[in-house]
Formats: structure tokens, sequence, C-alpha cells
């Protein structure tokens, strides 16, 4: 579980509540509920969004709000000295010796490069394999990014579109006293939700989803590197400070003399 992510997400909320109910008793949160008004911005939001996309898009556009809340399991300093281990390997053993080191690897991409030159793909064969692979898990990516930052570019909208319907009934019905104060009310309360929709919902989860993808795209970069100079047959040590480079300062300084010796 991503705490930070919780954590914003509930401290948001509860300043917002806060504020609400600050000077009065908690009451006062029914002044901000209005059924016409959620209709209008969340309904016509949704809507909105499920006319771009087709259904399956839609469905797991939606669902990727999940991944936000994991913490990736990306870690480029293990994954350093994973690829100097195999190297050690393979210097001593021979490529041939990587297939059966190959099956404890978790991580899919590295397994698969791993047995690309283990089977003798041509190294530039190899380098567009992977990074086809690495461009089409971006593209993945880059659909449900755009898919929180199309929704929350309509949210706003939408609440437009809401009061502008509270002000034209108001407006209308202005030799009705009572009648003022409901449409004035989803005029603004529609605002409301649609600022909360972009700023509170969409905005962190499509940031987050885009940090997520950076740091993933890296760390393929990494291992497509590292993959290729293994079988290119390079000293370890020299891999181990070529990829060490992908490293911020702290994490290198943090990485030890492990690996390439």
């Amino acid at each position: 579980m991503d705490l930070a992510t919780l954590i914003g997400m509930i401290a948001g909320f509860a300043l917002m509540i806060f504020g609400m109910v600050w000077g009065k008793d908690f009451s006062a949160v029914q002044n901000f509920l209005d059924m016409p008004s959620a209709l209008i911005t969340f309904g016509g939001s949704i809507g909105c969004i499920l006319s771009m996309n087709p259904i399956k898009d839609f469905v797991n556009g939606l669902k990727s709000i999940t991944l936000v809340f994991k913490v990736p399991k990306a870690n480029e300093t293990e994954t350093i000295k994973t690829i100097i281990e195999l190297s050690n390997l393979a210097r001593r053993e021979g490529l041939l010796a990587l297939e059966e080191s190959s099956n404890t690897l978790e991580d899919e991409f590295m397994k698969k490069g791993i047995m690309l030159i283990v089977d003798g793909t041509d190294p530039e064969l190899v380098r567009s394999i992977l990074e086809a692979e690495m461009i089409n898990i971006d593209a993945r990516h880059q659909g449900n990014i755009g898919f929180w930052k199309n929704l929350g570019a309509m949210g706003p909208a939408w609440g437009m579109i809401g009061t502008l319907i509270g002000l034209i009934n108001m407006l209308k019905d202005l030799s009705d006293p009572d009648s003022i104060g409901p449409n004035m009310a989803v005029a603004l309360v529609t605002t409301l939700y649609g600022s909360v929709l972009a700023n509170w919902i969409c905005a962190p989860v499509a940031n987050k989803l885009g940090v997520q993808n950076e740091t993933e795209i890296k760390l393929k970069e990494v291992m497509i590197e590292g993959i290729l100079s293994i079988q290119a047959g390079e000293n370890p040590r020299v891999i181990e400070e070529k990829l060490k480079s992908f490293l911020s300062p702290a994490d290198r300084k943090g990485f030890g003399d492990e690996g390439g010796a």
C-alpha cells in the first residue's frame, strides 16, 4: 500500500470538510450535498469519457486508479545488482549458463531479454525487440494517464454546464422566491463538484500514474543496456559503472562495492 497517496487523498478530503463546518456544526455539510449537481457533474463527465473510449478502455481506465495505491516493485539498485551477478556468471561459464538462472528471475521483461541472448539472437534484434515491448508498455500506461487527464478536464467543464443550468432556471423563476435558493445551489455546487473531481481525484491519479510509468520505463532501459552489455561480453565492473549512471548520486553512494569485482 502506498501510504503517501492514501494519506494525501484523506488529508485533502478532511481539510475540505473542515472548511465546510468551520464555525458551524457538522450538519453544515448538507449544504454542499445536491443530487442534481452530482448527476450533472459526475454523470456528465463520466458519460463524456465513455463516449470518447471503447468500453474495454473505459473499464481499464477506471480500474487503473487502484495502481496509485500500490507500491511499485521497481528497484533500480537491485536490478543492477542482479545484472552484475548474471554478467559474472556469463563471464565464468558462458551465455548458455544464464538459461538456468533466468528461471529465477521474477521480471518477465528481463527474463525475455536473457533468453534472447542465450538463443544467440543478433544484438540489434535483441534491442529492437525489447525496445518495441517497452514502447508498447509506455503506450498502455499513457492510455490510462490520458483517461484521468481527460476526466479531470471534463469535471470543471460539466461543472460550468451545471452552473449555467442553475442560473438559467433561477432567472426564469425570479418571480418565485422559493425557487431562487435551490437553483442557485445547483449553480454553485456543480462548480464545486467539478473542481473536486479534477483536483482531488483526477490530477493526483494522473500524475502518480505518470511517475510510476517514468520509473518503470527507466528500469526497462537499465535492463536493456545491461542485457546487451552481457551479450557483448563486457567486463562486469564496466557494466556496473555504466548502469550506475542511471542512478541518482545518493543511490550510487548506497550501491556499495558489490557487483562486478
